[in-house]
């Protein structure tokens, strides 16, 4: 496997790619190209969550694709750790909306850049986030072929589009979370906070929270889906995930949901999951479906055995 680190920006060690490239066999494709994944940590743009990156990263390697790691902009400036919930904190610009989607673009747009020399299928990279990762690729789902990318990167739409999305325990409707967290002040909290790091702002109004709602701008564009979440909970409801799938629903996307029966514990991930799972669904039949998810049924994209 080789394993680089590719600074995104110059000047700026924080928002990276992480490359985890399988290396080419005699044995297995000789030479053939692999299906890849982007992976988005979670960490309420304030941090990216490491649970979220490279475990996640190599459980995908072990399924036979290339994977990615994507540290995107946020308020930490990897650094990591969390502010003071409670305190108010100081907008800065380098972390705000829209920078996080276009960071995608600029990774998918380098991972096709060097498809032929990485061995990736240019046509089979599939975006993955968690929570706030997660939202982030519900963004770029709905915008991959928008202005603000295209427009933006001044490129055609085709080199920017996802041949599928998987979105663990994702935030999909502000709206809808800034009513429910008026429930409970801590959470709260940190929902203002997340605001003032990812909008600049800890009480936007609601014409930028339906804005950076991905389930207000679903269209027939949006890419194949798999969601999947825990009924229990507390921090980013259930409920994200269920209207991001009646969202899809309404434009006839193919999708996939599963809800877990689970104890919650922030930022979770695969391999964490795996430990902690109550209910009878195990989590290795939700690895199997997200792999599943990739086959041809939906946009060809089935990995290597």
């Amino acid at each position: 496997m080789r394993t680089e680190t590719i600074r995104l920006y110059e000047g700026r060690e924080d928002v990276t790619l992480t490359t985890y490239l399988l290396d080419d066999s005699p044995e297995l494709l000789k030479g053939g190209a692999r299906p890849a994944i982007v992976i988005c940590p979670g960490g309420a743009y304030l941090n990216c969550s490491d649970r979220e990156a490279e475990p996640v990263a190599l459980r995908f390697a072990a399924m036979g694709y290339h994977a990615f790691v994507l540290r995107y902009s946020v308020y930490q400036e990897g650094c990591g750790g969390t502010p003071d919930w409670t305190k108010p904190i100081e907008p800065k610009l380098q972390c705000q909306y829209p920078k996080q989607m276009r960071e995608m673009g600029m990774a998918m747009r380098l991972i096709k850049s060097k498809a032929e020399e990485w061995y990736v299928d240019p046509e089979r990279i599939t975006i993955c986030g968690f929570s706030a990762g997660a939202h982030n690729c519900a963004m770029y789902s709905v915008n991959w072929n928008q202005p603000v990318i295209t427009e933006y990167f001044s490129e055609t739409a085709e080199i920017f589009r996802p041949a599928a999305v998987i979105l663990g325990y994702p935030l999909t409707d502000y709206c809808y979370m800034k009513e429910s967290m008026k429930k409970d002040p801590m959470i709260g909290g940190l929902f203002s906070i997340s605001n003032s790091a990812f909008l600049g702002m800890p009480d936007p109004g609601n014409e930028l929270l339906e804005e950076i709602s991905p389930v207000y701008h679903v269209t027939e564009h949006v890419p194949p889906t798999f969601i999947w979440a825990t009924a229990s909970d507390e921090l980013v409801p259930v409920q994200h995930s269920l209207r991001m799938a009646y969202a899809l629903a309404d434009k006839k996307i193919p999708f996939e949901i599963h809800i877990q029966v689970l104890l919650f514990v922030l930022g979770f991930s695969f391999s964490r999951t795996v430990r902690i799972m109550l209910s009878k669904y195990k989590m290795d039949d939700t690895e199997s479906s997200t792999q599943n998810i990739s086959d041809e049924r939906y946009m060809r994209i089935e990995a290597p055995v």
